[in-house]
């Protein structure tokens, strides 16, 4: 293991979660556009920690004197509705977390206990997005899609208080 494959992995953590935060970016103008404002403000949040990680591999590959690559792993997608978006973000989730496992065995084994930790530490934030998503994905299918989406409109609570 070298240098230069955990400097890969951290160019290819970093195009993954640049791929991310545009993708709950564009999810968060799709709510938006379908007036789903509270759960777009959600998508707005995820966007920040997925730009957060991306900074803390940068700063990673910086440390270890690499070259960033500012590239999309995947080119986000509009999703046609609130269970096709939950479906992609949960596959991209899952395959970062897969991702991420292996990447902080390769940085042990190439005795990079730094970049090893950072790897596991976004690979469990990367978990929690799965539970959420996973139970959102439930939520739907017991409530179905129009009672679940009711929750994230704002519209009318300002006139009701």
């Amino acid at each position: 293991m070298t240098n230069e494959t955990t400097l890969k992995n951290l160019n290819t953590a970093l195009q993954m979660e640049l791929s991310a935060a545009h993708q709950y970016q564009l999810h968060a103008h799709v709510l938006d556009d379908w007036g789903l404002d509270k759960l777009a403000d959600q998508m707005r949040e995820e966007f920040e920690e997925e730009t957060e990680h991306s900074n803390l591999f940068l700063e990673r590959m910086f440390e270890l004197g690499g070259e960033p690559e500012m590239a999309f792993a995947t080119t986000p997608k509009v999703a046609k509705s609130l269970q096709d978006m939950f479906n992609m973000d949960l596959a991209d989730e899952k395959e970062a977390t897969e991702f991420y496992t292996k990447a902080a065995k390769a940085a042990y084994e190439a005795g990079d206990l730094k970049t090893k930790k950072l790897f596991e530490t976004i690979a469990i934030d990367e978990v929690g997005h799965q539970n959420w998503l996973e139970l959102q994905l439930s939520l739907i299918e017991r409530i179905g899609e129009q009672n679940y989406a009711s929750k994230y409109v704002s519209a009318g609570e300002a006139e009701e208080e």
